[in-house]
């Protein structure tokens, strides 16, 4: 069993959960994942390490509360524990000889972002972090980002904080105020990791993207991560979840990604009565 050692709301829909994991806490590295279950009958369900202390033997991870298993996961306090949690999972993300990075993240993405931004600036790497959210209500992780950036752009859609605009909008700013990146990485939705690839592939600066699409086992056995790569068949939890943001079919996974929507809803409803009952 896996205590939770901390809860955290990050913002109305967003939890941070520090976790015992000592075994997994002295292996990660930023990029990799842990698959969980918070329910001995529960799904099992992907979520990047979003943090790791050796020495304390804990892992943080930050989800945001989207279906009926993040539901039952943030049903969850201090004190109580998961019957499944493991990992590392996937390759980390390669780091070594990079000297001046972009980092970019949207929404939750932005918890991912954090310990490769953190990874690079103990590295000695200069980092510009581009974080971009709805509106001001769902920022989370800033006070962090401006502790391992060299320049942080904050981005809302609607202008609600920080500058107003998409986060493709502040890395062209950067490109053209002349900072040459050795590497632009990129994580959040895929609409916005495809159009990230698409301004920087006008630059022709190499680009990195996570992608977390739906996987069961972790291992590559079930196939449910697989994209399309270059041409080539890819697998996110073996193969990943890094890859060159201009080889990816975004159109492709993101027609993957849709596919069970209409089930996610109908469990989350599920979810939602069964919370709604038991609080009666």
């Amino acid at each position: 069993m896996f205590k939770i050692l901390k809860k955290e709301p990050l913002n109305p829909t967003v939890t941070r959960m520090v976790i015992e994991a000592p075994l997994i806490a002295r292996k990660a590295k930023a990029g990799q994942f842990i698959i969980l279950r918070a329910s001995e009958d529960g799904e099992r369900i992907p979520l990047t390490i979003a943090g790791y202390d050796r020495e304390a033997g804990t892992v943080d991870i930050i989800f945001q509360i989207v279906g009926a298993t993040t539901m039952e996961l943030n049903a969850l306090n201090e004190g109580d524990s998961l019957p499944d949690f493991v990992g590392p999972l996937g390759k980390a993300t390669e780091i070594e000889g990079l000297k001046k990075v972009a980092i970019v993240g949207g929404g939750v993405g932005c918890a991912i972002a954090l310990p490769v931004a953190q990874a690079l600036h103990e590295a000695g790497a200069v980092v510009h972090s581009i974080v971009g959210f709805r509106n001001k209500d769902l920022v989370i992780l800033e006070d962090d980002f401006n502790a391992c950036s060299d320049r942080v752009c904050m981005m809302t859609d609607d202008g609600s904080y920080g500058q107003k605009g998409v986060v493709t909008v502040a890395l062209e700013q950067l490109i053209q105020e002349g900072n040459e990146y050795d590497e632009v990485i990129a994580i959040g939705p895929v609409i916005m990791m495809k159009f990230v690839c698409l301004t920087t592939k006008k630059y022709n600066i190499k680009t990195v993207i996570s992608m977390n699409p739906i996987m069961v086992d972790g291992t590559g056995m079930c196939g449910g991560c697989r994209l399309t790569v270059g041409g080539e068949t890819k697998f996110a939890c073996v193969d990943g979840p890094d890859f060159d943001g201009h080889l990816v079919d975004f159109d492709e996974a993101m027609k993957r990604g849709a596919m069970y929507r209409d089930f996610e809803a109908h469990k989350r409803e599920e979810a939602c009565n069964l919370f709604k009952k038991e609080a009666e």
